[in-house]
């Protein structure tokens, strides 16, 4: 069942010929216990429709509705105001109030409302209960860490069950290693609630992580959108491709084209690759994901033999750097397992993820 659909938005800044067009024909529907990620480069237009589903932007013209009700319709002339639209919240600096305690804050929304106390006190009971926050009523914000706060935030946005909860970038202002644990836990509570969640970010991987779908916007449009594992392993466009992973970007020339075969020279070598997207001009983009090079001391097919420049440790691997030493040669990077000797390896490029766009 959807719960939110949007049709054919658009929205500019400003007036005349000095209109910013921000979203430039956007559509997109979330069903019922999914969760869809808002992903893209600032000023891809991301949040300005996060915060035109709220209520919080006036769109130029096309329609959002909530399940049946229709929130906006510029032909029509319907815009419901943003506390009307009952939708929860969750703002990447949380907007918690700092005079009011952890309960406080999660009961504004039902106090606003007029219910009763003791339907409050049983709901923010409730909530905070489900989000491990259930000791924690009493305190007020400052007396939490970055963590509980975030989960507070949540809580607020989740008191009066809204049919669908939306995230902006709410993860942001955790460090790394809390940021890790909190969208693992962020993850677990939405599928645990059966939550319905629009979620902007610009991290791929908070991205593929939350989400069931992903929605990539460039430019105020929609670049492409899918399931996480298809966005990464199947990527449409050069954009999508580039923006979902880890990449080396190939100065290879094209020699020849069989359907999605693509023949190719580089560093001169001869090299096997396969097209995707729709480009069938003379001018390409190759490029491969870091993981998928394979780094070999003896020759191998569709292999190029370059030296290794540098190694740096990332923990649980090294990222290698391999090339010619001057700025405009070939240069290659590829994950090992342990720091690589001095010397000139193979770098195996499989045909399947040697990209041609």
């Amino acid at each position: 069942m959807l719960e939110l659909s949007v049709n054919n938005l658009y929205l500019d800044y400003g007036t005349g010929a000095a209109a910013n067009q921000i979203l430039k024909g956007v559509s997109m529907e979330l069903q019922r216990g999914e969760v869809v990620a808002l992903l893209g480069p600032s000023g891809s237009g991301k949040t300005t429709l996060l915060r035109a589903v709220a209520g919080l932007e006036s769109p130029k013209s096309g329609s959002i509705h909530i399940g049946e009700r229709c929130m906006y319709d510029g032909a029509q002339k319907v815009d419901i105001p943003a506390e009307a639209r009952s939708l929860g919240l969750v703002f990447q600096s949380y907007a918690l109030w700092p005079h009011k305690t952890v309960f406080d804050n999660v009961a504004y929304g039902l106090t606003l409302r007029k219910m009763n106390k003791s339907d409050i006190a049983k709901r923010v009971g409730d909530v905070l209960g489900q989000l491990g926050l259930g000791q924690l009523g009493e305190r007020f914000p400052h007396q939490l860490s970055g963590g509980q706060q975030q989960r507070v935030a949540i809580a607020r946005a989740l008191v009066y069950n809204p049919p669908v909860i939306l995230l902006d970038e709410p993860l942001s202002n955790l460090d790394a290693k809390l940021r890790e644990e909190a969208r693992a836990f962020l993850r677990e509570l939405i599928v645990r609630l059966g939550l319905s969640a629009l979620m902007v970010t610009h991290d791929q991987s908070e991205a593929m992580a939350i989400s069931d779908r992903i929605l990539l916007l460039n430019n105020g449009k929609i670049e492409q959108q899918g399931t996480p594992q298809s966005m990464y392993e199947t990527p449409d466009t050069l954009f999508t491709a580039e923006f979902m992973g880890s990449n080396n970007r190939l100065p290879a020339q094209l020699l020849g084209r069989d359907a999605d075969k693509v023949r190719l020279e580089m560093d001169g070598v001869q090299l096997l690759g396969t097209a995707r997207g729709s480009n069938t001009g003379a001018t390409i983009n190759a490029m491969i994901r870091l993981e998928e090079v394979r780094i070999t001391a003896v020759p191998v097919d569709n292999a190029i033999k370059l030296p290794l420049l540098t190694c740096m440790y990332l923990g649980d691997r090294w990222e290698c750097l391999f090339g010619h030493g001057t700025l405009d040669g070939t240069k290659l990077r590829a994950y090992a397992p342990r720091k690589l000797a001095a010397g000139e390896y193979w770098l195996h490029l499989p045909q399947e993820k040697l990209w041609v766009f």
